[in-house]
């Protein structure tokens, strides 16, 4: 019989894994396409889908935080920041809006999507063409869109796990750096030589794709794949910052006021959930919060773990023990 190996499944399972042997937890592989496992110590037994889908959150609490107008009404009621939003359905409504959203910074994304599938980042909206492309990308991954403001800042994942923030981290969307030799596309190449990027989240991070957002955005910028950048300019890829989408992450666990730990703690409990991403704004975060500086764009069921354990920069956060301990092993 031919004995698999955990580094078949993904990432963040096979950290769960090997944190629960070191505690002399039994682990055991029920179904190995789809990272679900068992685990078990004495007369205790819990069971883990994807790393972070166990027993401790309830069904709904994941539908929630799916659907992102219904995570906003929620946080809204728990006078925590939300960017302003509106949600349309129909193509022939929102170009009836357009109007509305002219001059503005907008994001459009799909209402009940994950990994920054579908999302478009709009600034200083003035092309009815491009506002109508990223309504009809969003309406490709849901049925309904959200057109939201865009907050200005920088993106932070906060990790809730339980009662605390186990990790953030700062995510850095898909990019390159110029060595005045290479252009962009032999640039990418070069990074997604790095062993730590793979695909299917079997490796911290993951390869960048030049794809028709990654080039759009090229072209907004007026370069193209061909583009050979000067030795140390970095060339952004990508608007949004998902490390799903190529972007790199840096640890900021220690860098960050407890005031913001509070507020993504807080978060998690208004919809309910005990592990969750919740992903926030800010615009210093050496600066206290106030209803300027900070805004919630996302809370994210099944949050990876891996990210936490090889960012970037930085070190090993460990949030495989967050996740053990809270279902009591």
């Amino acid at each position: 019989m031919l004995t698999r190996s955990y580094k078949e499944l993904e990432l963040s399972t096979q950290i769960i894994i090997k944190g629960a042997l070191k505690r002399g937890v039994e682990v055991e592989v029920l179904d190995w396409d789809d990272n679900f496992i068992r685990l078990k110590k004495d007369s205790k037994v819990e069971y883990i889908k994807q790393g972070t889908k166990t027993s401790v959150d309830t069904y709904i609490a994941a539908l929630i935080m799916e659907n992102k107008e219904v995570t906003k009404i929620m946080l809204k009621e728990h006078d925590l920041n939300v960017p302003e939003s509106t949600t349309i359905k129909l193509v022939d409504e929102a170009a009836k809006r357009f109007t509305d959203f002219i001059g503005k910074d907008i994001v459009i994304k799909p209402k009940s999507t994950n990994f920054g599938l579908g999302i478009t980042i709009l600034k200083n909206l003035i092309s009815k063409e491009d506002y109508m492309l990223a309504i009809k990308q969003a309406l490709d991954y849901d049925s309904s869109v959200m057109i939201e403001e865009f907050i200005h800042g920088k993106e932070y994942r906060f990790l809730v796990v339980g009662d605390e923030v186990a990790a953030i981290l700062h995510r850095v969307p898909a990019n390159v750096v110029g060595n005045g030799s290479l252009n962009i596309k032999e640039l990418v190449d070069e990074k997604n030589k790095n062993p730590m990027r793979g695909q299917g989240y079997i490796t911290p991070l993951e390869k960048i794709v030049l794809g028709s957002f990654e080039k759009d955005y090229l072209i907004s910028q007026g370069k193209d794949i061909s583009y050979v950048p000067i030795d140390g300019e970095v060339i952004y890829l990508r608007e949004n910052s998902n490390l799903s989408t190529g972007g790199d992450s840096i640890d900021f666990t220690d860098d960050i006021l407890d005031d913001y730990k509070h507020i993504a703690v807080e978060s998690a409990k208004a919809v309910g959930a005990k592990i969750c991403g919740a992903d926030i704004i800010i615009s210093d975060v050496k600066a206290k919060p106030d209803r300027s500086n900070h805004s919630i764009i996302e809370l994210n069921f099944n949050p990876i773990l891996h990210a936490h354990a090889y960012p970037s920069q930085g070190k090993n956060r460990h949030v495989e023990d967050n996740v053990l301990d809270l279902l009591g092993f």
